[in-house]
């Protein structure tokens, strides 16, 4: 029998593996070869958190907002773009020049009414050189319990996230991204999750088998759930 973390995760109802599982010793399904992780969340998260970046970025430029406003903004820009890309036929098509048009609409609902149009265009472009930096960025509790894991097992590693290419400097420098030998993030791929196409780019890629792929993530729908349908393993992890 595997270990519980790896039992698949749509058949236990979705339950998020806690933190003390985490620490034991972890095994994987027969079969599988490769680990996939999603990034943000599950291995590395931003520091200082998202409403605290745009509000210390926001006071750079003379604009003074509480992180707290900014929280409750960002939640709601972030899910208007979702729907955006759900609808976009294809849905969830994207491309380096989508996730920039992406992020700066995303910048530009949560400063809307506070900021004009020059200063709103002034602070995202700070937004995204800053979280280009590898300095904005740490490894969650479990990231590298998880990537030591499946090392150890003798799995390749490779990171799927939707994010830009903003991600190979970071995978480049930040723990414990550096030991994916895969680095996929969606604008690269043309695919934003939960596409099939995002799932089915990331096999061909690596060369696997669906059930021959694990993947990782903090998401129940963009990362177990899709994989899931796709035919992957997958494994929830605890937010935060």
């Amino acid at each position: 029998m595997p270990h519980p973390l790896l039992e698949p995760v749509a058949r236990a109802g979705g339950a998020p593996v806690d933190a003390e599982t985490l620490s034991e010793n972890v095994t994987f399904p027969e079969g599988v070869r490769a680990a996939v992780f999603d990034v943000v969340g599950t291995l590395i998260e931003p520091s200082p958190s998202v409403p605290a970046a745009y509000a210390l970025v926001a006071k750079r430029h003379g604009l003074h907002v509480s992180a707290d406003l900014l929280a409750s903004r960002f939640s709601d820009a972030w899910k208007r773009q979702e729907r955006i890309d759900a609808s976009a036929r294809p849905a969830h098509a994207t491309s380096r020049s989508r996730e920039w048009e992406r992020w700066r609409g995303v910048v530009a609902d949560v400063f809307a009414g506070l900021a004009d149009d020059a200063m709103t265009e002034r602070v995202f472009e700070d937004l995204w050189q800053h979280f280009a930096l590898p300095t904005s960025w740490k490894a969650t509790e479990c990231g590298p319990t998880l990537v030591a894991a499946a090392r150890a097992a003798g799995l390749e590693v490779a990171l799927a996230s939707n994010f830009d290419e903003r991600l190979f400097e970071v995978a480049a420098v930040v723990e414990p991204l550096v030991h994916a030998t895969h680095v996929f993030p969606s604008s690269e791929l043309g695919w934003r999750k939960p596409a099939a196409a995002f799932f089915q780019a990331v096999e061909t890629r690596l060369g696997y088998q669906p059930r021959e792929l694990v993947m990782f993530g903090d998401h129940p729908e963009l990362d177990v759930a899709a994989a899931r349908r796709a035919g992957w393993h997958s494994v929830l992890l605890p937010a935060g």
